[in-house]
């Protein structure tokens, strides 16, 4: 090792180590045992350029054990990633700071993806690897690799334990994605101590029999053998990569080094000292880092713009030599889908008969594969049920990295994360799919969506008690309110056609918040009254004649035709109700006060919701004198007509409700 190359690795040490010293909070143990291999794949096989984060054709790095976070910023503030800089250090998990506990996407530059629940960011690290491999099947001709990159993804023996990262692997060496590169830092050891108290299963083995190509270095302080194995990671093509590096967790630190009190807490003010002594650090100011250090990392630098500089170079040439492409090209990067349909009479009309709202969206999403020619996405295992599938788009496979159809096989939590990477690798736009009831499979993961505020589209059918004789263990009951739960998620359960055109129409015009489509299972009629209305996530469905409604029903999803027939009968009886939909909670919330009020005003006390699911989170709709027709509890197995009318879920049981009020 050069004396520049171990002044580098000892300079992210020292930051990271006086980062969480100063925070007196942190995890200090990843960063002295990786600095390593990270300053070998940063400084000299990552293709990334700081002057330029989003540069298309950049390697991505994900650090999937978010806990060393700190070593990941003191990479950015050495590399001069948007000038973050000592300060920023300084304020390591601070309030407001660009340099929180955990990486955080979109809140500081150079970060590709938010993570901290481990494995997530290896689930995450397909994803990208997924996109990176579709775009290149699209774009690329012989001399124009327009996306050429690698996806690195670097964790240790946490997130190798996490179910996910198996899931996210077996689906990766099936589909063969040599352009991932896994790093693992194997330590050996966790919070509660050496791993062999719970993990003692050959990893190599396994990764091998996950379809990988597994490669060893002994010595995690050896740049040259980790760069070789980099190297001879890039050079397989057919199947991804996982490099196990043998480390020491809080290297360099001799009271805590190869111990488990290394991960999370502060090294302290003397172990700090003795740090700098192990590692012959002679600078004893808290954060310095001398000029001929910064002088190499900004070399490095400039040589990396270099690398774009080329790129668009042979991009301009791509445009001349193939125009079509470069129309197409555009296309993936515009967001114009909400003009070409908000009037497009086709998009939002449908036959006036029955039909299931997951078959309706079957259909919806034949419609825009056209219009979204980036649209990718799947489900896990159950398109046919579902109806994921976009005819004549072709398969994803090892075999054909240009299908738009993803399989992701029984992986839900998986399929998630590698949605949430596939958006964010830019460009793309992906859905996900499966049963409602096992969305608790994909909430981790949908909850990073919402956190990242990466729009990602989630088909959730077979969405009630409806579901019938497959009984309470496929019947979603809380599901519902858990989804609706998370800050920054849409969740829409249309009512009909039009209510369905309008979730997929807000799904896809998103910028900045996920979307969840729950849908039946049964068939249901259209509605005379549902309309683009629904984009506001409640209408007015039938009001009443009086100006002032003697009750307000309140429905989503299969329940709004239960509404609307129990206003007819309630007209005969004397009382005037109005019929309000509200297939997105998440939406009404956001518009005016002037509109939520005009929809439920506050003088009509006397409000029923009704909705074949839990009541959780309907009060702030039903308030204090009103009344639910709800779930109270699990379903049962039995045909779906005869489910709705033992749990009450019927036109007689709403208007004696109204009554009771």
């Amino acid at each position: 090792m050069s004396n520049i190359d171990n002044m580098s690795v000892n300079a992210i040490r020292i930051l990271s180590a006086d980062a969480v010293q100063k925070a007196n909070s942190g995890h200090p143990g990843l960063p002295l045992g990786c600095a390593p291999m990270a300053y070998e794949l940063w400084a000299k096989h990552l293709k990334h350029n700081p002057q330029n984060p989003k540069w298309v054709n950049r390697d991505r790095f994900i650090l999937s054990g978010g806990h060393g976070s700190s070593l990941l910023y003191s990479l950015l503030h050495l590399f001069g990633y948007g000038d973050l800089s000592v300060e920023d250090l300084k304020q390591f998990r601070q309030l407001d700071s660009l340099t929180p506990g955990h990486p955080e996407y979109g809140h500081t530059i150079g970060v590709e993806a938010t993570t901290g629940p481990l494995g997530a960011g290896m689930g995450m690290a397909v994803g990208v690897a997924i996109a990176e491999a579709h775009m290149a099947a699209i774009f690329n001709k012989e001399g124009y690799p327009l996306i050429d990159h690698y996806t690195y993804a670097l964790g240790g023996d946490g997130c190798m334990m996490e179910g996910i990262a198996s899931e996210a692997f077996s689906l990766a060496g099936t589909l063969g994605l040599g352009k991932l590169i896994v790093l693992y830092d194997s330590n050996q050891i966790s919070i509660e101590g050496d791993t062999d108290i719970t993990f003692t299963e050959d990893v190599q083995k396994r990764m091998e029999a996950f379809g990988f190509q597994t490669l060893l270095v002994e010595d995690g302080n050896d740049l040259e053998t980790i760069g070789k194995a980099i190297e001879e990671a890039k050079a397989e093509k057919s199947k991804p990569s996982f490099i196990t590096i043998k480390t020491q967790i809080g290297y360099g630190c001799p009271a805590k080094q190869g111990k488990a009190s290394a991960h999370g807490e502060p090294l302290g003010i003397e172990n700090v000292k003795a740090l700098r002594e192990t590692l012959g650090w002679p600078y004893e100011e808290a954060f310095y880092v001398p000029d001929e250090v910064y002088e190499h990392f900004h070399k490095i630098s400039e040589e990396n713009n270099k690398k774009e500089d080329e790129w668009f170079h042979n991009f301009a040439e791509y445009c001349i030599q193939y125009p079509d492409m470069l129309e197409l090209w555009n296309r993936y990067f515009q967001k114009d889908f909400g003009e070409k349909v908000i009037d497009h009479e086709e998009f939002w009309h449908y036959e006036n008969k029955d039909d299931s709202t997951r078959n309706i969206s079957g259909k919806i999403l034949n419609k825009i594969k056209e219009l979204v020619p980036n649209l990718i996405g799947g489900a896990a295992d159950l398109a046919p049920s579902t109806k994921t599938y976009m005819s004549d788009m072709g398969d994803f496979s090892k075999e054909n990295y240009e299908g738009r159809n993803l399989h992701f096989g029984v992986r839900e939590l998986a399929m998630t994360a590698i949605g949430n990477g596939i958006m964010l690798h830019g460009e793309l736009r992906a859905f996900v799919s499966t049963f409602f009831v096992f969305s608790d499979y994909t909430k981790p993961m949908a909850r990073l969506s919402a956190l990242m505020k990466v729009p990602l589209t989630f088909v959730f059918t077979h969405d009630s008690i409806g579901v019938g004789e497959d009984g309470p263990t496929h019947e979603p009951i809380e599901q519902l309110a858990m989804l609706r739960s998370i800050p920054n998620f849409h969740v829409f359960r249309p009512a009909d056609a039009t209510e369905t055109a309008a979730a997929w129409y807000s799904a896809l015009t998103s910028e900045e918040t996920p979307t969840a489509l729950v849908l039946t299972r049964q068939n249901l009629p259209q509605l005379e009254g549902s309309s683009k209305e629904a984009l506001k996530g409640a209408y007015i469905l039938e009001d009443s004649e009086k100006e002032v409604p003697d009750a307000i029903l309140i429905a989503s999803g299969s329940e709004v035709c239960l509404a609307v027939e129990a206003k007819e009968i309630l007209a005969k009886e004397g009382l005037d109700v109005r019929v309000v939909s509200m297939p997105c909670m998440d939406v009404f919330e956001e518009q005016t006060k002037e509109y939520k009020e005009s929809v439920l005003p506050k003088n009509v006390r006397k409000r029923v919701a009704i909705e074949a699911l839990s009541d959780f989170g309907w009060g702030k709709y039903v308030g204090l004198d009103g009344a639910y027709v709800t779930m109270t509890g699990f379903g049962a197995s039995a045909p779906a007509k005869e489910l709705f009318e033992k749990f009450g879920f019927t036109v007689e049981n709403i208007v004696n409700t109204v009554k009771g009020l």
